[in-house]
């Protein structure tokens, strides 16, 4: 039996209200909102929250980590291995890219699906177009995290029964290399192509699974081209009833991570013995359909999409075209910050990206960075690793600086006590300065402090725990 066996999302905690778009650009807009990634994140760092969470569900470990963007931190350098590190797997553990279009992130499923051992298959997508555009409105930002394996490598919540694909070269979508924006043909032509296609995959799915559509108890349609979906799922030969909400009102279209994150929704409120397609239109059509075990009773979801999408905090449409590119405010009058030293990354991974201390093993003295010499004693290299990126803390006391050189001023630095021991300096984000207070309880989260150079400087961050009061404040104030 080969299927996944856990799971994990994340939407990113600024909403922008579809309405402020057309006061603003003139036209555009609509009704809903949609999930928009901050100014310190990118596809990497969403992609790390949405591992983080399927690996914190199950004791399984991959053998492999498949990451899949449209939108990558990096091209001529793999994007993968930065959410390994994250990640701290261990060095045997192959990491590689999946990208360039949004059927990489399905064709990575299928790959994991296919055999070999465990594999974590993590897609992200940060979506954007002009301003007052379509894509604008109804893009969204997301991460998700399938791990696939079979049921020696830990117990399969959802078995695959049944795969079937329809590839054809026509031009719907495109964006060159080094544009901003992508862009679309004529939709009637896009959905006569999708629909066909889409209608072949499903069957030969269904065939393969061996049972008729009327069997299908959630069908999940997944694509940039809106309107081909809904007709896809018209003539899908399953119930209406049965087609899985798109989010499309609440956190928009993630593109490459769409397929992740409504699986996702779904299996955090499935029962054995349900069935589940999954049909993605991209450059062809790929339908997938699962099957839940036994063992879905058992799981527990990290984070459930439905809380994820009812969370979050506002952000202005000022401030989301300013983290997009497309507004450019006077940033402080301060230098701006050197490029991040290769060697010195290298020489401190485990910190930099896996967030580990060092911990005296005579004292129980938690040192954040690590050092070699204790604060209690004064041992020398008596330490072992402590990782501390699932710790939470508290704020014992912050400043708000508005001087510093930042994307997005002002910057909330606070001086945090981890719980069990541990304390360091921690930049705050996802946080209103004006919410922010002593006592307050935060967890980590990776996200990138500033690009140089083109060099991303990734490092961790501190943010409200959700339902904490400073991040219920935050929820109903402007960002």
């Amino acid at each position: 039996m080969r299927g996944i066996i856990s799971y994990g999302a994340y939407l990113p905690h600024r909403r922008l209200d579809r309405s402020a778009i057309a006061a603003v650009a003139g036209t555009g807009g609509g009704k809903g909102t949609r999930t928009v990634a901050s100014y310190d994140e990118d596809t990497t760092t969403l992609g790390v929250e949405a591992a983080r969470r399927a690996l914190r569900a199950t004791a399984t470990r991959p053998g492999a980590l498949w990451f899949s963007t449209v939108a990558p931190a990096y091209v001529d350098k793999t994007n993968a291995t930065a959410v390994h590190a994250a990640l701290r797997l261990p060095g045997d553990v192959i990491a590689a890219d999946f990208g360039g279009a949004v059927r990489s992130s399905v064709a990575a499923l299928r790959a994991a699906l296919a055999g070999g051992p465990a594999a974590l298959v993590v897609s992200a997508d940060i979506r954007t177009g002009l301003p007052g555009s379509a894509d604008e409105a109804v893009g969204g930002d997301a991460a998700a995290a399938l791990l696939i394996g079979d049921d020696t490598d830990g117990p399969v919540v959802a078995e695959l029964i049944g795969s079937g694909t329809a590839t054809d070269e026509f031009l719907d979508r495109w964006r060159t290399p080094g544009d901003s924006r992508s862009k679309q043909w004529e939709e009637k032509f896009g959905e006569m192509k999708y629909v066909g296609l889409g209608q072949t995959a499903l069957a030969a799915a269904l065939k393969d699974a061996g049972i008729e559509a009327d069997r299908v108890d959630a069908l999940i349609v997944t694509g940039t081209h809106g309107r081909a979906n809904k007709a896809a799922a018209k003539k899908s030969g399953v119930a209406a009833d049965k087609v899985v909400d798109d989010l499309s009102a609440t956190v928009g279209n993630p593109g490459a991570a769409q397929a992740g994150l409504l699986l996702a929704a779904v299996l955090d409120g499935a029962a054995p013995g349900q069935v589940i397609a999954v049909l993605s239109l991209a450059d062809g059509a790929d339908a997938l359909v699962f099957k839940t075990t036994e063992a879905i009773e058992a799981y527990e979801p990290d984070r459930p999409v439905a809380d994820q999408v009812a969370g979050g905090g506002p952000v202005p449409y000022g401030k989301f075209l300013a983290w997009r590119g497309h507004l450019s405010p006077e940033p402080p009058r301060r230098p701006e910050p050197a490029r991040p030293s290769a060697s010195a990354a290298g020489r401190s991974e485990d910190w930099k990206f896996g967030f580990v201390g060092a911990k005296d093993r005579t004292t129980g003295a938690i040192h954040l960075p690590p050092t070699r010499v204790s604060m209690e004693g004064g041992a020398i290299d008596d330490m072992e690793p402590i990782p501390m990126a699932d710790v939470q803390g508290t704020v014992a006391t912050y400043t708000i600086d508005k001087l510093v050189y930042s994307p997005s001023p002002p910057v909330v630095f606070a001086i945090v006590d981890f719980d069990g021991g541990g304390r360091a300096p921690v930049e705050l984000t996802d946080v209103d300065p004006t919410s922010v207070g002593i006592g307050d309880r935060v967890e980590m989260t990776f996200r990138k402090l500033f690009t140089a150079d083109g060099i991303h400087n990734y490092f961790w961050k501190a943010r409200p725990v959700p339902g904490s009061a400073s991040a219920a404040d935050d929820e109903t104030k402007e960002a």
